[in-house]
């Protein structure tokens, strides 16, 4: 989950605030990926997700 800060309080938030267009949802596919292949593998999957 991810928290942006907003009149005086936070709210869930489904898009990066620092990367606009980069969505929480990949990250999370990217962290649960970890799990399961090294991290080099999982850049490289990154990467094929940006240049979509």
């Amino acid at each position: 989950m991810a928290f942006a800060i907003e009149n005086q309080g936070s709210r869930r938030t489904i898009e990066s605030q620092v990367l606009p267009g980069l969505a929480i949802s990949l990250l999370n596919d990217a962290l649960r990926r970890t799990r399961q292949i090294n991290q080099s593998q999982v850049g490289a999957w990154l990467l094929t997700q940006f240049q979509q």
